[in-house]
């Protein structure tokens, strides 16, 4: 089992997978400015976001991921807050995500490799995290309104998780997360859209359960 840079694990729970190549000499992102105060209706918009990511509980859906490089990627993802999300790729793409709370465990099938890394050092933590606070330990360096919603620019402020993530909310008819972006800390941006987000009751917990599938034989 590898464990894999900060960088990569950013990347790779935002469904990037990037290759390790040349992460570990990253230099350090220098301090970033402070971000201009909110006025009082984007606050109100980041309370919006906050209120309903807490209130998400489990959904599933499709996604689309688009790499730094153009590549596309399509595949099926499950999610349970709190911290627990599964990435199932398409056939095409033999790769398989899950983060089961604690850990992101990333299987490559055609590879046969197993790399896993702490949740809390990606910026998706952001938003899975069992308390949502988009005013403590978060900064959101920016409300931008697009047509149909807004987004908001997030980036860690204790520095555990790399980059930053720009995450995106349509309102009409209701509130809902329909795309994300990370942005490493070398500016390479992977971008996931969704689709078919639909809320469910409940999940089979082995969805968010991945043991290293190359120390064993049987399917993950």
């Amino acid at each position: 089992m590898r464990i894999a840079t900060p960088a990569l694990a950013a990347a790779v729970l935002a469904v990037a997978a990037a290759p390790a190549a040349g992460l570990a000499q990253n230099r350090a992102p220098a301090r970033a400015a402070a971000p201009a105060p909110l006025s009082a209706a984007e606050q109100a918009l980041v309370d919006r976001a906050a209120a309903y990511l807490q209130g998400l509980g489990s959904a599933r859906g499709r996604f689309t991921q688009t790499d730094p490089n153009g590549a596309v990627s399509t595949g099926t993802f499950y999610l349970q807050r709190p911290g627990k999300i599964r990435f199932e790729y398409d056939p095409k793409r033999p790769l398989l995500v899950v983060s089961d709370g604690h850990n992101v465990k990333v299987y490559d099938r055609a590879l046969k490799t197993f790399d896993q890394y702490p949740l809390g050092s990606t910026p998706l933590s952001l938003i899975l995290a069992r308390e949502v606070r988009l005013d403590r330990g978060v900064v959101v360096e920016r409300v931008e309104r697009r047509p149909g919603g807004f987004a908001l620019h997030v980036r860690d402020g204790r520095r555990q998780a790399e980059g930053r993530m720009i995450a995106v909310f349509a309102d009409q008819p209701a509130l809902r997360l329909t795309e994300w972006t990370v942005v490493d800390p070398r500016g390479q941006r992977t971008r996931v859209q969704l689709s078919g987000l639909t809320e469910v009751a409940s999940l089979d917990p082995k969805l968010f359960q991945l043991r290293d599938p190359t120390r064993r034989t049987g399917r993950p």
